[in-house]
């Protein structure tokens, strides 16, 4: 091979190597800016609550001097420096560090000079400084107001400059504002400041209900019938005339709300009504009826001790 080959070869391996390694990188992906910004104050809080330090004896003017001059010294920033980021709670902590270092000088400034006047490192940073996060309740690059969800679901974008404001509406609500009720759920309690909505019966299909229990279904799902008086029921698909070959001939039927399983016979069974030996229809070969339950025959026991008796004279 020739060296110019050898050296394009060398390079491609290289190059597959750096992919490789970027592809089984256990990395997280990187969070969005709020979340990451929110993340490296979260970090460095911690580090402001590891390195607080309480009085050592008597509440002495020494003592109190020394605390103030230490709680916005440059030693104990960088003993915050020194496990920013390492926190269980930082999904990328590769992306903390290089934001750790990108804003080095903000967090400094915060740190010596502003931390009295701006005791919230997260607004002062996250909001005021870096414009990437908002005030709760209000959303996008502007901040507006976020819609209100009445307490039942979230504000797309809330706390950060994304979003549209609107509600995300949790499981059973639904309306712009998450004050009604969603299709499969009814209204169990309302006043002028709570609503609550409750699933209706399983047995509803669609259309939801009217109120709790099958009697309120609008309409009953497959596997449940109309009855006039008890509402939806559910329907025995295990009777005959309901479930033509519904299982295979090993197998027997078993109910359940609105649906059926087939589960296997008992190997001593040639087809069977239910589980176990005495729920045969017929005995399969080798077996046979005894006091209601199929058993091994006696013939095949016989079998089984001759072929017994052989193999140990042999051995003799």
């Amino acid at each position: 091979m020739r060296v110019k080959d050898c050296w394009l070869a060398t390079l491609a391996f290289l190059a597959f190597l750096s992919m490789a390694s970027s592809s089984f990188s256990s990395e997280k992906p990187v969070p969005p800016p709020c979340r990451a910004c929110s993340q490296l104050v979260g970090s460095f809080k911690a580090g402001l609550e590891r390195t607080k330090r309480g009085h050592g004896g008597g509440d002495t003017a020494w003592e109190e001097e020394k605390l103030r001059s230490y709680k916005n010294s440059e030693v104990r920033l960088v003993e915050i420096q020194e496990k920013l980021c390492s926190d269980p709670e930082v999904v990328s902590k590769d992306h903390c560090h290089n934001l750790a270092n990108e804003h080095e000088a903000l967090l400094e400034d915060w740190f010596t000079h502003n931390q009295a006047k701006s005791p919230d490192l997260q607004s002062w940073l996250c909001i005021d400084q870096l414009a990437v996060c908002c005030p709760p309740n209000t959303y996008g690059a502007d901040c507006q107001p976020c819609t209100d969800c009445s307490g039942n679901g979230k504000c797309k974008g809330a706390g950060t400059r994304k979003g549209n404001g609107k509600c995300k509406c949790d499981p059973g609500y639904a309306g712009p504002n998450c004050n009604e009720c969603g299709s499969m759920h009814y209204e169990s309690f309302r006043d002028e400041k709570k609503l609550l909505c409750t699933q209706c019966h399983v047995a509803c299909g669609d259309g939801g209900c009217t109120g709790g229990g099958p009697k309120n279904c609008r309409k009953c799902k497959d596997g449940w019938s109309m009855d006039s008086e008890a509402g939806c029921v559910d329907i025995n698909e295990c009777l005959e005339q309901k479930r033509p070959n519904s299982c295979r001939p090993q197998q027997f039927c078993v109910n359940n709300e609105g649906s059926f399983s087939c589960l296997e016979c008992d190997r001593s069974c040639d087809g069977c009504d239910g589980d176990g030996p005495d729920m045969c229809k017929k005995c399969a070969d080798g077996f046979e009826l005894r006091d209601g339950k199929c058993h091994v025959s006696s013939d095949s026991n016989s079998t089984v001790n001759q072929l017994g008796e052989e193999s140990t004279h042999e051995e003799l």
